[in-house]
């Protein structure tokens, strides 16, 4: 089975592939429904909360305080996990990461592996590395097997083929099939029940994600909507799970807040349906589990991000993919457009962050509206629309920016600091727009004006500006008040003149 390609837009940049995803009525229409349908449930589901904000700011605090204290909170989870039978391993690069699981693979001599949904494996391109071994990687989540039969990468860190609708669905699972499925909801997903249930009685490995990481007991959590994960990690001999090095919690006390902030902002319910926590492998007592069970921790930057005062807090992440429901850009061009596998907000600042890699700062950083919807929507409060612009900052400093914009930018700056040189400007403007203005509007693409103008329109200079209405408007200001009582036109007088430097904003007192 194909472990997945790099998605269906082959631009090599994020303008290019974000060019195709406008182009492709389809997909637009998809992400935005589902997107606003996501947004909106977590709207309900906060209101109903009744104190949201409290919440948000206490996982704000947990995420915060464990990071600070990282650390520590990862040797005392690897102590108790180790106790209780865990072997744990430790990947400082994702080539690491995949030589201990085809290892641990190759000792078995596994032929199969069942996945539950995890955005770790996608980032280390494990299928890839499992096929090359002759391992069959299949993918159990049922977006997750959707998209791994279309040979490509999840469009989005909850709804992997939020992109697709139930007729290329049911095309994609008909040729898995080898007969024709009706392109409806339960008969598709009955179909991929039945195959996946012998899946899982056959697979040699079970292979897990994690949400969160207990540090007082060594357990690891995972939250799930299909039951999937609960059939991974129960049904085969041999578990691994590979987990971010950031998602370690204190207690199990904490987990109640990440437990009620998560699925609310991720999918609008109150709870996630099946929340599992293991504590180790298969003890004599127990009916069912792994008789060996792996964690294997994956750092693959996260550390870089350490003592950073503008990118530690993007460790706090819990991966609920909120910040991509409510991001504009997102919802225009999808998740393949970011050319990543994090997508969204979270995406553009997470891969060049992770990889350090500057040249793709000008590329994804720029892929952002910055205008803070991010922010507002994400249950630990993670300054996204901030760090877009560290990242220009950082892109600039080095010596990456682009000279036609700099020199722009340069011009812009000359222009606006002399009022003399703006008035010029501006009746030069309006005497040459002329050449390109029809009706009010500017349609021309070439130039600064070529991106913008291919999918909206630049409304031409007016000929009167504001500037020239202001110097009309306070001549009959001043007119009138020649018509009023001598203490109320000083005082007008002065709210004109304070207004006039700059310096006052008119607040009165009664």
């Amino acid at each position: 089975m194909s472990g997945g390609g790099h998605g269906h837009s082959n631009g090599a940049t994020v303008k290019e592939r974000a060019d195709i995803a406008l182009n492709n009525d389809f997909l637009r229409k998809a992400v935005k429904f589902t997107t606003e349908r996501l947004k909106g449930g977590k709207l309900k589901a906060t209101d109903e909360h009744g104190n949201w904000e409290e919440w948000r700011e206490r996982g704000k605090q947990i995420r915060l305080h464990t990071v600070a204290h990282l650390d520590y909170y990862l040797n005392q989870f690897v102590d108790n996990a180790r106790a209780n039978g865990v072997h744990v391993h430790f990947a400082d690069t994702a080539e690491e990461a995949v030589h201990i699981s085809l290892s641990i693979a190759e000792r078995k001599k596994a032929k199969t592996v069942v996945k539950s949904k995890s955005m770790v494996t996608e980032e280390l391109h494990l299928n890839h590395a499992l096929e090359s071994i002759g391992v069959d990687p299949i993918e159990t989540d049922l977006g997750e097997y959707i998209i791994q039969l279309a040979g490509e990468t999840p469009s989005h860190i909850i709804i992997p083929a939020i992109h697709k609708n139930r007729y290329q669905i049911a095309d994609l699972l008909s040729v898995d099939a080898g007969e024709t499925l009706e392109p409806d909801t339960q008969v598709l997903a009955g179909y991929v029940r039945r195959k996946l249930r012998t899946k899982f009685l056959e697979a040699d490995i079970g292979m897990t994600g994690c949400n969160f990481a207990i540090a007082e007991t060594g357990s690891m959590v995972l939250f799930e909507n299909e039951g999937n994960a609960r059939m991974v990690t129960t049904v085969p001999k041999t578990q691994i799970t590979l987990m971010g090095m950031e998602r370690i919690i204190p207690s199990w006390a904490d987990l109640e807040v990440m437990a009620t902030l998560l699925p609310r902002s991720a999918t609008g319910q109150k709870l996630t349906v099946y929340m599992s926590g293991i504590t180790g492998p298969r003890r004599s007592e127990d009916a069912d589990g792994p008789d060996e069970m792996h964690i294997i921790i994956v750092d693959n930057g996260r550390s870089l991000q350490l003592g950073d005062p503008e990118f530690q807090e993007l460790l706090n992440c819990i991966r609920c993919g909120a910040c991509l429901n409510a991001c504009p850009v997102y919802r225009h061009i999808g998740g393949h457009a970011y050319g990543g596998t994090y997508s969204g907000p979270i995406g553009a600042v997470l891969k060049p962050s992770l990889q350090k890699n500057v040249a793709e700062w000008d590329d994804i950083a720029n892929a952002s509206s910055l205008c803070g919807a991010c922010y507002e929507a994400c249950p630990v409060k993670i300054p996204l629309h901030d760090m877009l612009i560290y990242l220009r900052r950082r892109k600039i400093e080095q010596g990456h920016g682009d000279k036609v914009e700099a020199a722009g930018m340069k011009g812009f700056a000359a222009i606006m600091s002399k009022s003399g040189r703006f008035k010029t400007v501006l009746k030069l403007g309006k005497l040459g727009q002329k050449l390109v203005a029809r009706n009010g509007e500017i349609r021309i693409k070439v130039g600064p004006l070529k991106g913008w103008n291919s999918y909206r329109v630049t409304p031409s200079l007016p000929k009167k500006s504001f500037r020239d209405g202001w110097g009309t408007l306070e001549a009959e200001l001043r007119h009138g008040l020649q018509e009023i009582a001598p203490e109320a036109r000083a005082r007008m007088e002065q709210i004109v003149k304070d207004r006039a430097k700059g310096g006052g904003h008119g607040h009165g007192h009664g």
